[in-house]
């Protein structure tokens, strides 16, 4: 484990974690590997760092306290040389954050070169495909239930207007199963006339767009008959952002819409939040295929 004590707020070997603004971190170049990643993504909490330092993504550096260093030196001595752990005392370690962060410990990663979301469609599934969902909190809730939820299959696709699930409140209301859950961004989709629905199309999966809308089937019963298929083929979920929900164009994609029943207290309550929706979607499939 590579240790380097921090004393003094300016000290340029922190740098990444000054100002920890994500569209900053995003334009931030790594010296050691230029070609190989498109910007840093900032880690928060000892639960979320000790994610990102066992997931597929790499670990720029550490920055912490003197006292979380103690409660994750398990985890950080195995760590090589080339990556530095800078401890600071908490006052120094708020002052180069530019507030103060109760957790104690930050990590910085690298972002990856984006992949191609098609080579995501050759796991088992579930897949969630998300529309132009926004709010950060639904976007890391998803991810969450999905590594609750959904098995070691799941991954997400996301479209261009969905933002980005490593800015810092996705990765930390994720619990940092953003790390876990492989995801990548689609290119045109929903365009019907797109590379993106041809490719669905062909992959043969089964797309299930989520919708309280009119002709939507009750989930329990695409759930039977998709057991009675035998086969369980895997299934893509579409959900759409709070409020209008799934495009036409992006349900136009799908194989089958279908709604959550609800028991309605009152007659304005008309769909359920997006993450919850997710959950329970991906409850049910794991009923029927267990």
């Amino acid at each position: 484990m590579h240790l380097v004590p921090i004393e003094d707020i300016s000290d340029p070997r922190v740098s990444d974690y000054a100002n920890l603004r994500d569209a900053e971190l995003i334009q931030r170049e790594d010296p050691f590997d230029p070609a190989g990643h498109r910007g840093l993504f900032m880690a928060e909490g000892e639960l979320v760092v000790r994610r990102l330092l066992a997931s597929r993504f790499r670990t720029r550096s550490v920055f912490l306290t003197p006292t979380r260093l103690e409660t994750m030196r398990e985890a950080l001595e195995p760590l090589g040389e080339d990556m530095p752990v800078y401890v600071a005392q908490p006052d120094v370690f708020s002052a180069v954050a530019g507030f103060n962060i109760h957790r104690g410990v930050l990590a910085a990663g690298a972002r990856p070169l984006d992949e191609r979301w098609e080579t995501l469609l050759s796991r088992p599934g579930p897949t969630l495909i998300l529309e132009d969902l926004f709010n950060h909190d639904n976007i890391g809730s998803i991810f969450r239930n999905a590594a609750a939820l959904a098995g070691a299959g799941a991954s997400v696709l996301l479209s261009r207007g969905t933002a980005d699930p490593l800015y810092r409140k996705c990765i930390r209301v994720s619990v940092g199963n953003v790390l876990s859950i492989p995801f990548a961004r689609m290119s045109d989709f929903p365009d019907p006339a797109g590379h993106d629905a041809q490719r669905l199309r062909e992959s043969g999966i089964e797309v299930w767009a989520l919708t309280p809308g009119e002709g939507a089937v009750n989930i329990d019963d695409a759930v039977r008959d998709w057991k009675r298929a035998g086969a369980l083929h895997p299934i893509a979920l579409m959900l759409g952002s709070e409020g209008p929900g799934l495009s036409e164009r992006a349900m136009a994609l799908a194989t089958r819409r279908v709604v959550i029943p609800m028991c309605k207290a009152h007659e304005n309550v008309d769909s359920l939040n997006v993450g919850v929706a997710a959950a329970v979607a991906l409850y049910a499939l794991g009923l029927a295929a267990g």
